[in-house]
This record gives structure tokens, sequence and C-alpha cells, in this order.
């Protein structure tokens, strides 16, 4: 079938490529008239593995193109996605929908009878109806149908997460959007097995907010546990393990850090906070999930000057990882940024590295100087401070580092590093939800005797192990 998907950020871009890559005719559509250049020569607006190698796939075999005008990506389309952003209002917290309801204005007169349109964007409770609204006026009720489909796609693993989805929520009000969804979803091999929820419109919109802000109360919560550890002498790591081999909680999201950002989960829970405020609801425990966040994110700062012996006043602090999370450019809601602007505020000089989101930080931090190579990041360093856990970050040389830097102190806030071999080498290192009591003979027997029972991270497979639509 022919798709069009309005917006090429970084939900419709990857939504498109992938229904394309299942053998469908896409055409995205996107007002930026340097974006669509860019792509139509192969060149990605966003960082996200194996996306360009399915970009240059589909364009080649002519089921993937990319146009500004509507019209032209609109004609002859069943189906057609809004997936244009809905960024957070400025000191409001909801939503902002503008993009949405434009884009259902420019759309309703372009569209032929009997097309889908389906909001793709996190978008709150209700929004659907109102598309419908908008549309409605311009075209005759019964002719069209407006659906919600919400994306649940991980930075840096997306093009994975949405040809090989845990699950598929699709949320209609009439067998029209029922019948082309599950023709749309039925199809490629890959999700045979996965499970395909049909929903109503409001309840489909609503189950996006609700994981997103499950999943961030289980950060937070492991966080303060964190906090605790440090404090009574044990080991937040052994903790979450043992928890989380318990299948009523799991082991994901349970890895204590500096608190959680990027582009959902921060505007997502105020959002959804902001939906509950408007209908009376009081969801208290998204409420402090919130707040504790953010006060985690100020509290590294702390950790930092408390392992520099309570001041940081001219002192050179190098960052290892910027972006929220690896494999992904993103700088939205960092906790790298609140770190740094706090430490320059109490005098730090900051030092910066990061291996793909160096160009995105330098929009947001200023007074940082930004380096390519991680030693050379380090080089007269006081202290490094290793925000984001990157595989070449993990894979850190600490015999090298030690000799880059001006002291050997080691500020590990993803618990990324072997804190024991650092300890044998001369580093003073403080990490996440251990105290210097955990770290003993004993202790290190439990964790070589536990590492076999840790959950390991998947590799990611190569696009080739993906199973595709039949030819």
């Amino acid at each position: 079938m022919k798709i069009a998907v309005i917006g090429t950020g970084y939900v419709g871009l990857v939504s498109g490529t992938c229904f394309a890559e299942w053998g469908n005719h896409v055409v995205c559509v996107d007002k930026n008239a340097q974006k669509i250049a860019g792509l139509r020569q192969g060149r990605m607006p966003i960082y996200e593995p194996d996306l360009d190698e399915l970009v240059e796939r589909n364009c080649a075999a002519g089921r993937l193109d990319f146009t500004c005008d509507l019209a032209e990506a609109v004609e002859g389309a069943t189906m057609v996605f809004i997936a244009v952003g809905t960024p957070p209002r400025a000191g409001q917290g909801d939503a902002d929908l503008s993009f949405v309801y434009q884009a259902a204005r420019e759309l309703a007169p372009l569209m032929t009878d009997d097309t889908v349109v389906v909001v793709k964007s996190t978008v709150p409770v209700g929004t659907g109806d109102v598309v419908q609204k908008i549309i409605g006026s311009v075209r005759r009720a019964g002719t069209f149908s407006v659906a919600s489909n919400p994306e649940f796609l991980r930075e840096g693993v997306a093009v994975r997460d949405f040809l090989a989805p845990d699950r598929v929520v699709i949320g209609v009000e009439d067998e029209r959007a029922c019948k082309r969804l599950l023709e749309l979803y039925d199809g490629p091999i890959g999700l045979r097995d996965t499970p395909i929820i049909v929903t109503m419109r409001r309840t489909a919109e609503l189950i996006k907010y609700a994981a997103n802000a499950f999943l961030a109360t289980k950060i937070t919560f492991i966080n303060e546990l964190a906090d605790l550890c440090e404090q009574v002498g044990s080991d937040v790591g052994e903790l979450a393990l043992g928890i989380g081999l318990d299948k009523r909680i799991g082991a994901s999201f349970l890895t204590a850090g500096p608190g959680y950002g990027g582009s959902c989960f921060p505007k997502d829970t105020l959002a959804l906070l902001r939906t509950a405020q408007d209908h009376g609801v009081a969801l208290r425990i998204v409420e402090e999930t919130v707040a504790a966040n953010e006060a985690r994110k100020r509290r590294m700062a702390l950790k930092v000057m408390e392992a520099l012996g309570g001041d940081v006043d001219g002192m050179t602090i190098a960052i290892l990882g910027l972006t929220f999370k690896p494999d992904t450019d993103d700088m939205r809601d960092a906790p790298s940024v609140p770190l740094i602007e706090a430490l320059q505020r109490l005098g730090g000089r900051i030092r910066a590295h990061d291996p793909i989101g160096i160009e995105n930080a330098a929009k947001v931090l200023e007074d940082v100087d930004f380096f390519e190579d991680l030693y050379e990041c380090a080089r007269d360093a006081d202290a490094v401070v290793v925000m984001t856990e990157w595989e070449t970050i993990r894979k850190i040389d600490l015999v090298q580092l030690k000799q880059s830097m001006r002291q050997p102190i080691l500020i590990d806030l993803r618990n990324a590093l072997d804190a024991e071999a650092a300890k044998q080498l001369g580093f003073r290192i403080s990490g996440i939800g251990r105290s210097a009591s955990t770290e003993s003979h004993v202790q290190d027997i439990v964790r070589r005797r536990n590492r076999t029972l840790r959950a390991v991270k998947p590799t990611r497979a190569k696009l080739a192990s993906i199973p595709m639509r039949e030819k």
C-alpha cells in the first residue's frame, strides 16, 4: 500500500523507512527543504544505528522517497501517518500540539475518501478527537478515519524496536481504521508472533504516556535505593540483580545512574501530569518521580565535589559522555547539562568528550572545551567523570587514562568501569550505589559469582538477521 508520513524527525523517519522495508511505497514529507535535500542524498539528520543503511536500500528499491510537497506525498495514499514533534510548551509542561493540528488542517483538503489518518506522535488523551474535528470540518463524516498508533522506540535501537517490537498498539473508532492497520502490521514476517493490541483511540493515546511514566518511576526507584546503598554499605548492582530476576519486576531499567533524560521520559511525565490535573486526578507517584529525578541531576554535582574534597574552584574536570544515553546524538534533557552547568557555577573548568554528540552538545553548553579523543580530554584533569556509558568509554585503557590526568580521581556515574581494577592502579574512584565498605575481598568474590547471572545487554543484530516481508 502507499503510505504518507508527515514529519521526518526521529519517529517519522524511522517509521517511514521501516514501513518501506516491509514492502510498502512510502513518501515522507517535511517542510524543511534542507533536511529533505539531505535525505535524498543519503545524509541522515539524526544518528541512529542501521538507519542510513535502511534508507539507502529502500530509496534504491524505489519504495522510499522524500518531498516537501504534501499533496505529492498524500496523492494515492491509503494511510497518512502524522509524526510531527510535540515538544513541551515553555513553562507549561503540557505538550505543544500545534504541529499536529497544523498537519491535520493542511492534510484535510488533500485527502481522498477512504483515507485513514494515523497519529503516530506522542499526544495527550483526546488529541485524536480534535484531529477528527479538524478534518471533519473539510471532509464529509464517514469518508475518513482517525486512529492512534503510538511508537515505542528506544534511541540507539529504534530500527530493531520497530522491525521486531514487543507489541503493537492501535487505537481505533471504526472498522475501516482497524482493518487497514491490521493489514499493515499483520503482513511482515517479523511481526507474526507480535501481540497486536486493539483499543479505543483514547486508550491507545494514554498507553504511551503510562508506559513511559512507569519506566521513569522504575529508574527513579533504583536511583533512590542507590543512595541508601551508599549509606548502609550495600551494592546497588547486586541489589538490582536480586530484585530484577523476579519475573514480576524484571531486570530492565534497574541500572542506577545520574537520572533519566532524553526526548521522551521528561516531557511525557510532565504531559501526563498536566492531563491528570486538567481532569482533577492526582498522580502522586508520577509527581514524586519527576521531582526526585530533577533533584538527582543536581545532586550529581555534589558527588563530584565530594570526590574532590568539597571544592572544585579552579579545577579541571573531564566529562566523558554527553548524550543522555549511548548510541544516540540526542542531548535533550541529558543529565550532563545540569551537571556541567553546576560545576561551572562552582568554578570548575570543563573539558568534554562524546563519540557522536559533540555537535549537538555545543549548541546547549557554553565555555566547554570539546575533544574528539577521550585521552586528550582527560589530559591534566583533576578528575574524570563518566556520564554516558558508550562502549568506547567502557573499554577505556585505565593505565593510559591515569597517565593523562593530573590527579587520579574517577567519578563513575554509570558504574561502567571496573572499579576494582581502577583502585589497583591507584585511582580514587567514586561510583553510584556503592560505599567504600562494599569494596572488599568478599565483595569481589560475590561479584565474580554473580557476573554469570547478570542480564547481558543483547548485541545489536545485523539488519540481515531481522525477518522482513516475504518477497
